[in-house]
């Protein structure tokens, strides 16, 4: 196993620069540079040399024993002063060791889950983690990488295993007479991991929008205020505003943390009749976003926009509300009127959709769950039907554990590990 070493934080200029070294020649690469190893078990100040013997730095040494870092390794950690030229020249030093090499991306967290230091969905946690923009992203990502979803898993694989155990021995022993029924209890077993499944697929959707986003459209009319609101919402001049009509053609996207979840706020072409060609285009495209999205804000002078489908939690909003005076609730991007109510129902409609959320986070876990409950109601049909061979549920039973195994990094990962780990950073 070569030894790697890279920067673990970020690029540029900073007060501390993290340096780490993992695998068998960590330590003597410590050696090297700080002329002895230091004690494990606290951090420890040391002159850092280059081969000439040039002092690189003084600089905060960490060490780790075999089983007791990130990546199960033996491991150091040099912390320094964060200039670029530090930062250099300990690369350099540790560059011309013997048995060290750069480490490739992701490749401190691909060892941990090599060493068992992590499941494959705890690594897809942490890479959210690093991702995570918002407090509702952190707060998911943490539920992840602490291994909630691994728990899961095992809890279901526990109980799958002692279902299959349980038709196994009537099929060992299908010539004598079994004293107890066990097709309740395996019935049993077989639905309660079913319903959990179940619950966590449904509560796939709401989780993939705090990882990826939440959208809310603003459609309307041309000239209703769709630009001015936008803008007033980002803060600044994200869009361009005319009294011209149809100088939206294309969607503009603004991204916001509200109340902690990432939304996208989509700026949309005016919707009427016209004959341009382009604006028509924006317009299609305006439509399609606005069934697509999470919520959509549909600011009108009088009618709803045709071909636009308008849910119970949708705002419909009188646009430019400082021109004329109105019993209907109005909204206005030039005075601020509205905005604040504006932003509070968005907030609540979406927390409230947040809080379904499961554990599922990755497209990859809903097509596992999904195919797992498939053929867990095949081996609960057969059962109950008694149409099909025990032998027969037993193997359905041993592929649902397969799949969970796979969904958690046990077994038949390798086509998706190199996708996950391409998107860390040197230093993870």
């Amino acid at each position: 196993m070569d030894t790697i070493y890279a920067l673990a934080t970020a690029q540029g200029k900073a007060g501390v620069a993290v340096v780490r070294v993992s695998g068998p020649h960590a330590l003597d690469a410590v050696k090297t540079l700080c002329g002895r190893v230091p004690d494990p078990r606290r951090a420890t100040l040391c002159d850092l040399r280059d081969a000439d013997g040039g002092l690189i730095d003084s600089a905060l040494i960490l060490t780790f024993s075999e089983g007791a870092s990130f990546t199960g390794e033996i491991s150091a950690e040099f912390q320094v002063h964060g200039s670029r030229a530090t930062v250099a020249a300990l690369l350099h030093a540790l560059s011309q060791l013997p048995h060290l090499r750069l480490a490739e991306p992701g490749e401190f967290t691909r060892r941990a889950l090599e060493n068992g230091q992590l499941d494959l969905t705890e690594v897809e946690g942490l890479a959210d983690l690093i991702d995570a923009e918002t407090e509702a992203q952190r707060k998911q990502a943490l539920r992840v990488l602490s291994g909630a979803l691994g728990r899961k898993t095992e809890s279901w694989r526990h109980d799958l295993i002692r279902a299959m155990a349980l038709l196994e021995v009537t099929i060992d022993f299908a010539d004598e007479e079994v004293p107890v029924d066990v097709t309740p209890e395996v019935t049993q077993l077989l639905r309660r991991v079913t319903a959990s499944l179940s619950q966590e697929i449904s509560g796939f959707q709401a989780a993939e929008r705090i990882r990826d986003g939440f959208e809310v459209a603003i459609v309307g009319p041309p000239n209703i205020g769709k630009s001015t609101l936008l803008n007033t919402l980002a803060g600044r001049d994200a869009a361009i505003t005319s009294d011209i009509a149809g100088t939206t053609r294309d969607v503009i996207e603004v991204r916001m943390d509200v109340g902690g979840l990432p939304v996208t706020f989509l700026d949309t072409a005016g919707l009427r009749e016209t004959e341009d060609v382009v604006e028509g285009l924006g317009i299609e495209r305006a439509v399609a976003r606005a069934n697509l999205a999470d919520l959509r804000i549909v600011l009108t002078d009088g009618a709803v926009p045709v071909g636009v489908t308008i849910t119970q939690d949708d705002l419909i909003l009188r646009g430019k509300s400082d021109l004329a005076a109105s019993t209907r609730p109005g909204i206005s991007g030039k005075t601020g009127e509205g905005v604040t109510d504006l932003l509070s129902h968005v907030q609540e409609c979406l927390q409230g959709r947040a809080s379904t959320a499961g554990l599922a986070v990755q497209e990859r876990h809903r097509q596992a769950m999904t195919h797992a409950r498939t053929v867990l109601e095949s081996a609960l049909n057969a059962l109950e039907m008694g149409d099909r061979p025990t032998e027969l549920a037993v193997e359905d039973i041993r592929l649902a554990v397969a799949t969970l195994d796979a969904l958690v990094g046990r077994i038949d990962v390798e086509n998706v590990l190199d996708e996950i780990f391409s998107s860390f950073c040197l230093g993870k």
